[in-house]
């Protein structure tokens, strides 16, 4: 079907083009409010700047199509094929995608704020300042993605994977990364204050410059990791595992250290609650400062 078509069907006031080929058309900045195109084929199709509105596209084949600064906002990709597309700086508040195939595909700045994604293939994917506050990514394959910058408080990621993601700058203020592998992942001045790291997996994990104030790390493993000049203040990490990580300079004032491994860990210059000093051996560990409302 060519574009002059379309849009005189459109026009006319048809909206089901279901399985309709469009592949390679030039559709930018297009109005099409609530059409059909399920099962349709956009392969490499230009939908640059186009309102989408509320349309369907569940099981439709957009491989690298050009999406990027369309309006799609309640949108439903159910099961679309997005691999290497662009979407930079796509509108998809409260969009429906489970299922959806985002391997490879570019998000920068894209608005995905309450959008569902659940079961999704974004490895690989660049979603750097995108918007994702509560966005729903539960069992979502996010691998090797870049998320810097990206906003997810309010976001489920339960069983979501983040194997070498880019976090750095994220903001992630309240976030449940309960039980998470973060093995290795780049937090570095990321904001997760008053987040959920219960038994999460942080080994070597950077959080330098993090912002954890008020976390919960209660049995997380933060072998390792690199804490440099992170505050955790007010945080809550009893039980876990600090084997070899980097506390250089970090805030733990008024934290909770019962039960924590510090074997080899470096507390130079931290700010440590003074039970916390008493029961290191000093011999072990050099240059602990006090904060001053503990000296």
């Amino acid at each position: 079907m060519n574009v002059s078509h379309l849009l005189r069907l459109y026009e006319q006031g048809e909206t089901d083009f279901t399985g309709v080929d469009l592949s390679g058309v030039d559709l930018t900045g297009v109005i099409l409010i609530g059409v059909n195109l399920s099962r349709s084929n956009l392969t490499g199709a230009n939908l640059t700047r186009s309102f989408l509105s509320r349309v369907k596209f569940n099981g439709a084949n957009l491989h690298r199509a050009n999406l990027s600064f369309a309006k799609m906002n309640e949108a439903k990709l159910v099961e679309a094929e997005l691999t290497k597309a662009n979407l930079n700086g796509t509108f998809l508040v409260k969009a429906k995608l489970p299922g959806v195939q985002l391997s490879g595909a570019s998000l920068a700045g894209a608005n995905l704020r309450g959008a569902s994604l659940p079961n999704s293939n974004l490895c690989g994917a660049n979603l750097q300042f995108a918007n994702l506050r509560g966005a729903n990514l539960t069992g979502s394959d996010l691998r090797y993605t870049n998320l810097n910058g990206v906003r997810l408080s309010g976001a489920k990621l339960f069983g979501t994977r983040l194997t070498d993601v880019n976090l750095q700058n994220a903001y992630m203020n309240g976030v449940n990364l309960s039980r998470l592998d973060l093995n290795g992942v780049n937090l570095s001045n990321a904001r997760l204050c008053g987040s959920n790291l219960t038994g999460t997996n942080l080994i070597r994990a950077n959080l330098s410059s993090a912002k954890l104030l008020g976390s919960q790390l209660e049995n997380a493993d933060l072998r390792g990791a690199n804490l440099e000049n992170a505050c955790l203040s007010y945080a809550d990490l009893n039980g876990s595992k600090l084997s070899g990580a980097n506390f250089r300079n970090a805030d733990l004032r008024e934290a909770k250290l019962l039960g924590v491994e510090v074997k080899e860990a470096n507390f130079c210059e931290a700010i440590l609650p003074l039970s916390f000093r008493l029961y290191l051996d000093l011999e072990n560990f050099c240059c602990l400062t006090l904060s001053q409302s503990q000296v």
